[in-house]
Formats: structure tokens, sequence, C-alpha cells
């Protein structure tokens, strides 16, 4: 069965459009409600959100879904993915679900779905799911006295800010450290500055105040001028830049200098190998990862395993073959030890804790390797399987013989947008950006536009 309503990171898409409308949001709930009630048992669900004008929408459709299934539903509001994960697995829910786009500007949406263990749903689950969206649920609904209750929960955030800090080391705390936190007018405007407070650090928080249409506009991890210029003008130790949900993060070293997803692997792979908690023998990343963290892994006796892209194919992958932390480029970083799914602030307070430790400036101490020259570039899709085009494929094919063994050419379909995203590394920055330039052209004459 194709798949309709969901791609990479659940269901994303145009708020008010297909698939993004209310009437399959309450389809979702009750057909996900169907799929994991058990009878004789309350069922309950929680439901976070980020700050997303349609949010509420989408909110109140879901609730009539899963209340109309039968299963008793708890409010969130505003919190993180990781949030959700977390108190999914705390409030002893059957179902966790997350009501976001992530990095995605406030016209976007999207539901993300979480099992009683925290861990999102697999592709074959998610089949499941629609599949019986498609058929008539009318008959398998609850009965009139079975029919679930919703609240709103009141203080459940602060239950992921003591979570988050415990994750620290006892004896170590943030006193004297100056931080910046973008929260990118999202989900984590509250919790990620309050929890860097309650650890000592002096913070510093900008796009803090969402109005329902502001989330990561021009901030946040997609948009990084408005961090390094803030720890230029306030001298700041340490950026730390969140997306709308806070399942991702990326951060900056005192000069300003933007560290990746791949950099802050490499340093809790390193730090963790060292102290005899690293898991699997080194660390999962995506396809996008940068090939110079392949070879700073090697060099330190590690490997990387890559996997397609998608934090969940990148769990998936760890929870099978014994890995503690694995993540993508991007910034979304799994720290199977303490979590289920990418966690930004976790994540930023594994690297303080290495910068307390350490005693190093951010600067060496998430300078772990030289990147290898990567160039990526997208191409819109209206129309067409413009891959399989006998011009695209030649110049492809060309273009990996160029490569040869000293680079890599990764091209690819967008999971969230209409996109084939282009991508080539190696050691010959001229080459790898000729490669580029000459498939995005051709992908262009065939049919694509410039994104």
């Amino acid at each position: 069965m194709t798949r309709k309503y969901f791609r990479t990171d659940g269901m994303r898409g145009r708020a008010n459009s297909f698939p993004m409308l209310p009437e399959i949001a309450m389809k979702i709930g009750m057909a996900v409600g169907i799929l994991f009630r058990r009878f004789g048992h309350r069922n309950r669900v929680v439901i976070g959100k980020d700050t997303r004008l349609s949010g509420y929408m989408l909110e109140n459709a879901l609730v009539a879904g899963f209340t109309a299934a039968g299963i008793d539903v708890f409010l969130l509001g505003p919190v993180p993915t990781p949030a959700v994960a977390m108190l999914c697995r705390s409030l002893r829910a059957d179902i966790g679900v997350m009501i976001s786009a992530s990095h995605n500007l406030f016209y976007d949406n999207g539901i993300k779905l979480f099992g009683p263990d925290g861990y999102k749903f697999s592709d074959n689950f998610e089949l499941r799911i629609e599949k019986l969206i498609e058929s008539d649920m009318t008959t398998q609904l609850a009965k009139q006295c079975d029919i679930g209750r919703a609240k709103r929960v009141e203080g459940d955030i602060y239950r992921y800010i003591e979570y988050a800090k415990r994750t620290m080391p006892r004896d170590v705390t943030l006193e004297s450290l100056r931080i910046v936190v973008d929260c990118a007018n999202g989900a984590t405007y509250k919790a990620v500055p309050l929890a860097l407070w309650e650890l000592g650090a002096e913070v510093i928080t900008i796009n803090d105040k969402p109005n329902g249409m502001n989330i990561n506009e021009d901030c946040g991890s997609t948009h990084l001028v408005p961090l390094t210029g803030k720890v230029h003008e306030v001298r700041a130790d340490v950026g730390i830049a969140l997306d709308g949900d806070g399942d991702r993060v990326l951060m900056a070293d005192e000069n300003g200098t933007i560290i990746d997803g791949d950099q802050l692997m490499a340093v809790i792979g390193e730090s963790w190998h060292k102290s005899g908690r690293l898991q699997g023998g080194g660390v999962v990343a995506t396809v996008m990862s940068n090939l110079g963290l392949e070879r700073f892994l090697s060099s330190q006796g590690l490997t990387l395993a890559r996997r397609k892209v998608g934090d969940r194919y990148v769990v998936e992958y760890m929870r099978t073959h014994g890995f503690n932390v694995g993540g993508e480029q991007s910034g979304h970083i799994v720290l199977s030890d303490f979590g289920t799914t990418g966690d930004g602030l976790v994540t930023a307070l594994q690297i303080l804790g290495c910068l307390k430790e350490t005693g190093m400036p951010m600067s060496k101490l998430c300078h772990k390797f030289d990147p290898v020259p990567q160039v990526l570039k997208n191409v819109r899709i209206d129309k067409g399987k413009l891959l399989e085009n006998g011009k695209v494929r030649k110049v492809i094919r060309e273009a990996e013989k160029m490569l040869g063994t000293k680079g890599r050419l990764l091209i690819r379909p967008s999971g969230t947008e209409p996109l084939i995203r282009v991508m080539a590394e190696g050691d010959d920055n001229d080459l790898v950006e000729r490669v580029v330039d000459d498939i995005v052209d051709i992908i262009i004459a065939s049919g694509g536009s410039t994104a």
C-alpha cells in the first residue's frame, strides 16, 4: 500500500490543506485510538503542540477523534516534542501525539505519533493507520458510556525540565557560563531558558515571544544570524539555537562560529567512549553526515553507521544494533540513555557538561574535525519523476565517476517538501561544486525549478 498521509516524520503539510485538515486529524485520532484501545482499561493519550496558530484547530480535531474511540485525552499545551515522548512514558499513556511541523514556517503543521514506550511509530504501523482511515470506522467507535474524557494538564512542563536537568552529572553546574538561547518562537520558549537558569547559567533569550505566526521566522536552528549576532553583542560563551518543536539543536562557540550536528555527535561520541559509556562501537548518523565525521570516528577506533534521512530510521537502527548515540547533521541528536527521540535541550546539556568538565572554550571543544567540502542544493519539483529522466540519470553517472573514491554523491527526494536534494562532498571543493551545479541544471532543464 502506497503511503498517502504519512511521510518521513509523521504527517506534514499546509494547514487546512490535504492532509492537514481537521477531518483527517479527527480520523487519525479515531484510527490510532481503535488500534491501541484495550477493553477494561482507561486508555489515555497525551497531546502536545508547538506554537502555531493551526495547533488549536488540529488539537480539537484530535480530541474529538480520540474521545470518540474511547480514549481519555491529556492536553499538555505548548511543549517540546521530546517532552511528549517522555511524558507518554511518565504518565503511563498508551499514545503520545505532537502537533508540529518542526522547522517549517507557521502555515505548515504536522502530527507526530508515539507509542507507550515513547518511540515513534514504524512505517508498517503507519500503513495500518492509513488503511483504517480509509475504511468506515463507525462500528468500531466507543459505546456511549465509554466515550473518552479530555482535560488540560498544568505543570507537566516542569517534569520535563527536571528530567532534562538530571541528565547532567550531579556535581556539574553551569555557573559562570553566559549562554544565548534562540527559542525560534516555538515550543521551547519556556522550558529551555528556565532549565539553563536553574542549572546556574546566565541566560540571554531571544525569539521567545510566540504569537502563532512567527515560529521559525528568520530565527532558530534554520536561521542562525540572530544567534551569532547576539553571541557577539553580549560576549557569550555559548549560543544555542532550537527549532520550532525543540527536537533539534545547533550551537555557536564564543566567536559566533556555528557548530552543526556532526560536530556535536563527535564531541559526545568521543566523550562517552573515553568514559566507557558509548555503546555499539560508534555512532549512527544519516547519509547526509559529513565524511569528516566518519574519518574522525575512525581515528578514534569507532564506526559511523549511516541510515536514510529521518531520525526515526536512526533510532530504529540504534535499537536493533545496540547504539546509544545517533543523529543528523541538522541537529537531531538521539541519546538513548536518556530518551527515545531527538532532544535539543538534553543534547545541549551534554555539550555544556563537557565544556565545564574540560575547561576548554567551545571553539576548541567542538572542533573535532575539518569538514570535507560539502555542497547541498534543492530543486523544486511540481510533477513527474525527474530522477528517472534519461538525461538526469546520465549526468548523475558522470558525476559519480568524477568523484570516484574521494567523495560522495547523494541525490534524494525530500520526505517533507516537493524538493529534490542534490548533495556532493569531497576533498576537491571546485569539483564538488561543479558536479552539483551540473546535476541541478539538468534537473531544472528537465522540468524542475529553482527552490
